[in-house]
């Protein structure tokens, strides 16, 4: 452990020191020497970023449930911290305890975002672990990763031991009894353990061959592993345990309040939506739960909002419920709820009035695109009027502040679809001032689409920079009108996404050289290195394009082909087709199953489960 005296000294010369002080209300401290397994849960992004990821308190929690384990955090430091930390030759180290990384039995890292892999490179360097997967010893920890991330772990393959496929409620329990048995062995020997655990991926035992023009051919196994590792579902959510203290920041984190999932995973079969596809099939807590979910951690916490967490809370078919039920329960203290994800109708506003009565709070709504026809291509099932409708209730019950997010670069997207997102804003302040003769402001916000694995665009090509930069300013363009304000990111950061997003294993090089030339923090603006990155493209000699802007063939092999989802590769074919005719899929929750392969490949068991699927 570190002395208390020099991290003193520390802790006085960086910006924002309660990330890194520990002590925080909640915490579990146990004695290392009492359990077997002493590890550490990683988040590769700042303090109040992962203090505030709900999925990263419910493994904590999941793994300290355990007498046998221990299990602390550890984030990733600003550069203020890198710095000091090397100056003065300390590890990085967990916030319970203040133990340098090297000296745990585990570390498990959260990837969420593909823009956090160079953070991972700087905890382990800072932690004392040996970047490279095959230069660690039986006495360095086993590293390991899970997230969203892990359905395409080859990029990082190099660098983790074993990932984590789907959710880690269920595996962690038998990860920590492999570890807890054969502590102290041969690491060989627990890697090829943890492969008999379904959901777990070592990348140690399958390597991937290219033709002579470098185009990926294939993989081979070791035969003692599985060829395909089938990513692990929870089956009783409802019964689900959660996180009943959890750790209150020192910090204003980013989102400060109690998280309450509701629900997971989604049927409306967006086609550019990955979470919607790997986080199938839906599965609800019931709102007598939810309330005493809330109850438990409002005591606990001492937090003033909850938060009803999904991937979409208006579709959760209990939520007008939940809500009245929370107002009802909580609102006299002063406890106000939020929906981060609404749908753009009538519906949703009038939830959001609901909430409202408490504390006001702002408006936002998702279009995706501008027109119908590309609303219909990409599979979003709302029309212009349920827009507008929206927009004017919202309008008619009190706020003169929308925000509306689109993306541009969908497949076959013209300029045409860009000038439908001003006429779209266009129309809702039109009708704001026949309803008022008041300006509605509108807020909007701009991303670049980016392809991803298991979504039936997998296998489009992504617009480049230069495609994406005329976007824009067609945009800009158009929407120059009073009240309405644009926003949108650098062209150049989702040719880096899509690059992490569908890259293979020889990404992982292009990701250790960034590093090495400066990368950190590729998430935020101010901290980005766009020239980091271009450097280590050059010294790799790896072409982003092969990844980007490159249709695939469906008979190509992909990457994650080793990785099973759940959705089938028919399935996504399937929507693909539809996408070429402008063909809408209707969510199987309203109407019949689409037959998208989750229960026949991983639940043949609970055909019809929760009542969301018609099999």
């Amino acid at each position: 452990m570190h002395t208390s005296t020099k991290l003193d000294e520390i802790l006085g010369r960086v910006l924002k020191p309660g990330r890194y002080a520990g002590g925080e209300y909640n915490i579990t401290v146990k004695d290392p020497a009492a359990v077997r397994v002493h590890a550490a849960i990683a988040f590769p992004d700042v303090y109040e970023v992962g203090m505030s990821s709900l999925g990263f308190q419910i493994v904590h929690h999941f793994m300290n449930q355990r007498e046998d384990t221990f299990c602390e955090r550890v984030f990733a430091p600003w550069p203020d911290m890198e710095r000091e930390l090397r100056r003065e030759g300390v590890a990085l180290y967990t916030l319970e305890t203040f133990t340098p990384l090297h000296k745990l039995d585990l570390v498990g890292f959260s990837l969420g975002s593909e823009a956090t892999y160079t953070n991972v490179l700087t905890c382990l360097d800072l932690g004392g672990i040996p970047l490279r997967s095959a230069e660690r010893t039986d006495s360095d920890p086993v590293v390991i990763a899970g997230g969203h991330c892990a359905f395409n772990p080859e990029p990082m393959a190099p660098f983790i031991d074993a990932f984590v496929v789907g959710e880690g409620e269920e595996v962690v329990g038998e990860l920590l009894d492999v570890f807890g048995q054969m502590k102290g062995g041969k690491r060989q020997d627990i890697l090829l353990a943890l492969t008999g655990i379904e959901g777990v991926y070592v990348p140690a035992f399958y390597s991937w061959s290219h033709d002579c023009e470098g185009r990926l051919t294939g993989y081979t196994h070791d035969p003692r592993v599985p060829r395909t590792v089938r990513k692990r579902v929870v089956r009783d959510f409802e019964a689900l345990d959660y996180p009943r203290a959890p750790v209150v920041p020192n910090i204003e984190a980013v989102h400060d309040r109690i998280s309450v999932e509701v629900m997971r995973g989604c049927t409306r079969g967006c086609r550019f939506c990955q979470a919607g596809m790997i986080t199938r099939p839906v599965r609800e807590r019931s709102a007598p739960k939810i309330s005493e979910m809330s109850a438990e951690l409002l005591s606990a916490t001492g937090f003033d909002e909850v938060s009803l967490v999904s991937l979409s809370t208006a579709d959760y078919s209990g939520v007008e419920c939940a809500v009245r039920g929370l107002i009802d329960d909580f609102g006299v203290q002063g406890v106000s709820v939020s929906l981060p994800s609404l749908r753009a109708d009538a519906f949703s506003v009038k939830l959001a009035s609901e909430i409202q009565k408490v504390r006001k709070s702002g408006l936002t709504f998702a279009p995706e695109a501008g027109t119908q026809r590309l609303r219909d291509v990409i599979n979003k099932n709302i029309s212009d009027e349920d827009i507008f409708s929206a927009a004017m209730s919202a309008w008619r019950q009190g706020w003169s502040r929308i925000k509306l997010y689109f993306m541009i670069g969908l497949p076959s997207e013209t300029d045409c679809d860009v000038l439908g997102i001003a006429e779209l804003v266009r129309e809702i302040r039109r009708q704001a001032w026949q309803l008022d003769k008041v300006r509605l402001s509108i807020s909007v916000s701009v991303a670049s689409f980016v392809p991803k694995p298991f979504t039936p665009f997998q296998w489009r090509a992504q617009a480049s920079p230069e495609q994406l930069a005329h976007k824009i300013a067609v945009l800009r363009a158009a929407l120059k009108m009073p009240g309405v304000k644009l926003s949108w990111n650098e062209p150049r950061d989702s040719q880096l996404e899509g690059l992490l997003a569908r890259g293979d294993r020889r990404v992982a090089e292009v990701i250790l050289a960034a590093w090495t030339n400066g990368a950190r923090f590729d998430a935020w603006r101010e901290e980005r290195s766009h020239t980091a990155w271009e450097q280590a493209l050059a010294e790799t000699a790896i072409a982003p394009q092969y990844y980007t802007n490159r249709q695939r063939d469906y008979n190509e092999p992909l990457p994650w082909d080793h990785i099973d989802a759940g959705v089938s590769k028919k399935y996504l074919m399937l929507e693909d087709q539809r996408a070429l005719i402008e063909h809408k899929t209707p969510d199987c929750r309203r109407e019949k199953c689409q037959r998208c392969g989750i229960f026949a490949r991983l639940l043949p068991e609970h055909a019809g489960y929760g009542s969301c699927y018609h099999d």
